[in-house]
């Protein structure tokens, strides 16, 4: 049964969450395009895209990331909205490709102007198994190619939201295996989702993500 949304909210679409999961995997096995893909994750409500997100199987996920090459830019905007105050963070529901441990969470802060290599946004990464992985910090900068950015675990900011796990370098410990020497590049799908491709030391691996921000409060 699909749970009303609070008056004044859009109402929840005809698609349930289960069907919606389906539906993106379908989508892409089927060749939609980029914008096909992006009106109809648009047009969902949050709780559709977030089941959409997480219902994709890792060969839709790798079939995704080439599917949106020209999407169009990912702005740092994108990740965390520009009237966010400081170190409150945005809460990005995602699911990797990975075997096992699929669901996570990537949230995202602004950090102080002209701090962490002037990254302006960092994040760490929150799961299961994080008392294991630790938070794996990060700062996010614009990549190479003109549209995508980067999630730079080499650079741990300096700043971290309230309560917030320890700040800890990825290049020592447990995490090192997890979070060492990595890179991931990220891509726009639509205006709440996007794409990631991890590489280690500069090589790029078989590993995606899929993110979903949180709807604005």
């Amino acid at each position: 049964m699909q749970r009303a949304e609070p008056q004044g909210h859009r109402p929840v679409d005809p698609l349930d969450t289960r069907q919606a999961a389906l539906e993106l995997d379908r989508r892409i096995s089927q060749g939609a395009g980029a914008l096909d893909l992006q009106v109809w994750l648009d047009g969902l409500s949050h709780a559709a895209r977030v089941a959409a997100v997480r219902g994709l199987s890792r060969r839709a996920e790798a079939s995704l990331w080439t599917r949106v090459a020209d999407a169009g830019p990912l702005t740092l905007d994108a990740l965390v909205p520009a009237d966010t105050p400081l170190h409150v963070p945005v809460r990005h529901y995602g699911l990797n490709s990975l075997p096992a441990f699929r669901v996570f969470e990537k949230r995202f802060y602004r950090v102080t102007p002209g701090s962490d290599a002037g990254a302006g946004i960092a994040g760490a990464n929150f799961q299961r198994i994080s008392p294991l992985t630790g938070p794996g910090y990060f700062v996010v900068r614009a990549a190479p190619r003109s549209g995508e950015l980067l999630v730079d675990y080499n650079h741990v900011p300096s700043e971290a939201p309230s309560g917030w796990p320890a700040l800890a370098p990825n290049d020592r410990g447990r995490q090192r295996l997890v979070y060492g020497f990595m890179i991931d590049t990220l891509r726009r799908v639509s205006a709440h989702v996007s794409i990631g491709r991890a590489a280690r030391k500069g090589v790029e691996i078989d590993a995606y993500f899929v993110l979903c921000r949180e709807a604005a409060a």
